[in-house]
């Protein structure tokens, strides 16, 4: 994974995560002073409109790594950080039709299910993507002399053997 991949997705996942918490803040949790009002709190609809925003660059960053780091992970075997990373990859799919489904459903219920679904769904992301980077960057204390991180793969490659990137 590049640079520029790994910070895509990490300030996506980032800003679609501070403004889903915040948006979920300002719907369930303030109580408005009007009991009439239709909002509970003003930055409400500008919560909701930065996250559907970054939400959309979230997708696109996602998408960008599918390919060369997730599914070619899966399919050289490669076993660490596994549990974790398959955890928050089967997350994205229901996360993100779920966020586009609460835009285009009027039902009630079905409203519901969905939100609560999304929810979900964004809360096993966040919190896998969270601990996949601990998995993956946990070192055993090397020895004395070694060095303490292994080389780098060699430019061009996403560090799978036999997997030129690009």
């Amino acid at each position: 994974m590049t640079a520029f991949e790994r910070w895509s997705v990490w300030l996506g996942s980032l800003l679609t995560a501070v403004t889903g918490a915040g948006y979920f803040w300002a719907k369930y949790l303030v109580r408005p002073a009007d009991p009439w009002a239709v909002i509970n709190h003003p930055l409400q609809p500008w919560l909701l409109k930065l996250h559907i925003l970054v939400a959309a660059y979230l997708v696109f960053a996602v998408g960008l790594v599918a390919l060369r780091h997730v599914w070619a992970h899966l399919r050289s075997g490669v076993t660490r950080g596994r549990r974790t990373g398959v955890s928050v990859a089967l997350a994205v799919g229901p996360m993100v039709v779920t966020g586009y489904l609460i835009q285009a459903v009027t039902g009630p219920a079905w409203l519901e299910v969905l939100a609560i679904t999304h929810l979900v769904t964004g809360g096993v992301y966040t919190v896998g993507l969270g601990l996949h980077q601990l998995v993956l960057h946990r070192r055993a204390r090397p020895a004395s002399g070694e060095a303490r991180y292994p080389p780098r793969p060699a430019v061009g490659t996403d560090g799978i053997a036999g997997y030129e990137a690009g």
